[in-house]
């Protein structure tokens, strides 16, 4: 019997272990990020340059979003296509046949980038924002440098091959988490399946969206898909189950079947064996403690700033979470006056201290009943 349980224990213990094992890819660079802690999951020389192909359109959609969030652009104005953008719908590139001196709106062009990965939507958007591509090519640089894309530059507005258009897997994760962030709304457009352009001078073009796991009903919603022949095949995907989001990106996958897969298995992987959770949310997560010689005998603490943390799910039970602050507090207290802190550890070791803050001004009580407190507290020892 203590046979049987032994190597009971030693087959559970090698199945628990190769559960939280690296995943092998077969590609030649992968990252996988947490959306709410940017805690990284994975990595594999997710720092190598990269061509990033039509995953450049997620800069290029992020820039329209911008302005349209600025008032500076709306999704009904228009823009005259060029003789330059109508060239990149001739054949051998992804378009969304647009035609010269088409007069097309900014909410078209953008769903021609985001779900058709138009070359000819990139180009029509950019000349039409910003005069020429490589204005907006500028553009694009200075919104990745604010965004802490360290590693990229930016030379089109679609990706096609140029040596000086590169990348990480690790700037597009960073990428496409702003994008979520800052622009929700115009998210919902990328797990759109198809897009349907009323094309001049012949019959509508019905095109569908060139993410693969999009199809699979997994809770995938994004993101973009690249190729070049001298980078292979390439994903930005992102994955939400029970309101946790998990980016994964990953390129010089082999083959489209590869690009699905493997991509698939990323974000599988870093669902089954890690877990975030939410240790505070700004002005909503509070605690109540107690104050001396105040007007009121509570004050609520508040948490300035979200703050969550994500783990290996075998690592969950050295994690401790405790309010740690000296009370009562005393009055005056003032508004927004740090009173508390949160702290993380796992283990012995603090990964965070949470400043906690008052959400309110406690006055101090006056003298004669500040007399009172005091006595029936050395008496009773109750405040």
């Amino acid at each position: 019997m203590n046979k049987f349980f032994l190597v009971l224990t030693l087959i559970f213990l090698k199945l628990f272990s190769h559960s939280f094992a690296e995943p092998k890819i077969n590609a030649r660079t992968a990252i996988v990020m947490d959306y709410h802690s940017d805690k990284v999951l994975y990595e594999y020389e997710a720092d190598i340059q990269i061509y990033p192909a039509s995953m450049t359109k997620i800069m290029t959609t992020i820039i329209a979003f911008d302005l349209i969030k600025k008032g500076r652009l709306s999704l009904d104005d228009k823009f005259i296509v060029s003789n330059n953008a109508w060239r990149l719908s001739q054949s051998g590139y992804s378009s969304m046949f647009i035609m010269v001196n088409d007069e097309v709106t900014v909410e078209n062009l953008l769903l021609g980038i985001i779900i058709a990965s138009g070359n000819d939507a990139c180009v029509a958007l950019a000349e039409g924002i910003a005069g020429s591509e490589e204005v907006f090519a500028e553009m694009m640089n200075e919104k990745a440098a604010e965004i802490g894309m360290s590693s990229t530059n930016f030379s089109n507005s679609s990706g096609i091959n140029d040596p000086d258009n590169y990348s990480t897997v690790r700037d597009i994760a960073l990428m496409s988490k702003y994008l979520i962030l800052n622009y929700p709304i115009f998210y919902e457009w990328y797990k759109e399946k198809t897009f349907t352009w009323d094309r001049t001078g012949g019959d509508p073009i019905k095109q569908g969206n060139r993410n693969p796991l999009l199809y699979k009903r997994i809770g995938v919603d994004g993101i973009k898909t690249g190729y070049l022949a001298v980078e292979q095949y390439s994903l930005a995907s992102s994955m939400i189950k029970d309101q946790r989001r998990i980016i994964a990106v990953g390129s010089g996958f082999p083959s489209k079947k590869f690009r699905s897969t493997e991509s698939l298995k990323l974000l599988n992987w870093g669902f089954r064996n890690t877990n975030t959770y939410e240790i505070a949310k700004k002005d909503i997560t509070t605690f109540e403690l107690d104050t001396w010689l105040g007007n009121k005998n509570k004050v609520i603490a508040v948490s300035k700033e979200d703050y969550y943390l994500t783990t290996n799910k075998k690592d969950v039970r050295n994690l401790k979470v405790s309010l740690e602050y000296k009370g009562p507090i005393k009055a005056p207290i003032r508004k927004d006056q740090k009173i508390a802190e949160l702290k993380i550890q796992n283990k012995d070791k603090v990964i965070k201290t949470l400043p906690l803050y008052s959400s309110e001004k406690i006055s101090k009580v006056n003298f004669f009943k500040s007399l009172i407190t005091s006595l029936n507290y050395l008496i009773w020892g109750d405040v």
